[in-house]
């Protein structure tokens, strides 16, 4: 295990990004065969593992990263809000297996109703750095009209400046957003122009590593050796190691913030075999 988390730490800081996204098309596969088991469950397609891999830039975590979606712990934890909370998979076949896999269901009328239910119109969706475990399945759903942003990612159907949006103000229903923030200097000018684009009633799903221990948000821009950064800020291409004072930052903006502890919805046996990050908040966002 040890020789396998430092081959997959010298890849993540050796490799750039968008070279990894093509790669990992053909990996993923021949990873799949490899460690297929029955220990551990990947929610987004509901395949089972005998192990997941290691992650992380700066001290890398064990059973994270899933060998056929290559999702990490927040992708599964987001899927698993979207499929049982929301009514962003109504009408599609939310998972191979077609599964709630919440402990706790819930029903249809009781969950966030993302799109006018007289019309069924519809959904205009905004994702930013487009995860390919997300990728391809949102981009088939037929209740979605989806968009994919990013400045280097090649999955990106237009390539913007998060802080300078080339879209109309309210123009989406959802906004994903996620693990973006924390590499932009200009958070606060990126949060303007997200609650700008998102339509009034609109949700928007912000999600970034956070250190719930710290009150408030650290950035220290002295810091410039990307060993040390990646030691400090979790990753060599952070900029800050945000804080509690988060959701408020996001609350000034203008949006109205949920601090969704989720994982306390799953039963504890799940959140290990989905192998999720326990206590790891998702903001959920409206406008």
């Amino acid at each position: 295990m040890k020789s396998v988390k430092s081959v997959f730490k010298f890849i993540l800081n050796t490799i750039p990004r968008p070279i990894l996204i093509r790669l990992s098309i053909v990996i993923r596969p021949i990873l799949a065969i490899l460690l297929k088991g029955s220990r551990y469950t990947d929610p987004i397609d509901g395949k089972s593992f005998r192990m997941f891999l290691p992650y992380g830039y700066g001290n890398q975590r064990n059973n994270v990263l899933s060998p056929s979606t290559l999702s990490l712990e927040r992708h599964r934890l987001l899927w698993l809000y979207l499929q049982n909370e929301t009514d962003f998979f109504y009408s599609e076949l939310v998972s191979e297996s077609n599964e709630l896999v919440s402990d706790s269901p819930i029903s249809k009328n009781k969950r966030i109703k993302l799109r006018d239910a007289e019309t069924n119109s519809t959904l205009k969706v905004l994702h930013f750095a487009p995860e390919q475990e997300f990728y391809k399945r949102f981009k088939k759903q037929k209740n979605i009209d989806y968009t994919t942003t990013d400045l280097l990612s090649p999955l990106a159907d237009v390539k913007a400046d998060i802080c300078n949006l080339p879209f109309e103000d309210n123009t989406y229903d959802i906004i994903f957003c996620n693990h973006v923030l924390e590499h932009i200097p200009n958070d606060t000018k990126a949060m303007q122009e997200l609650y700008r684009v998102l339509k009034p009633g609109g949700m928007g799903i912000f999600q970034i590593p956070q250190d719930l221990l710290r009150a408030t948000t650290f950035s220290d821009d002295t810091i410039v050796d990307q060993k040390e950064r990646a030691k400090i800020f979790g990753q060599y291409d952070h900029v800050r190691v945000y804080g509690r004072d988060y959701f408020d930052k996001l609350r000034s903006i203008g949006f109205k913030v949920v601090e969704e502890d989720y994982t306390n919805k799953i039963a504890p046996e799940l959140v290990e075999k989905y192998c999720l990050a326990k206590g790891e908040i998702i903001p959920v966002c409206f406008k």
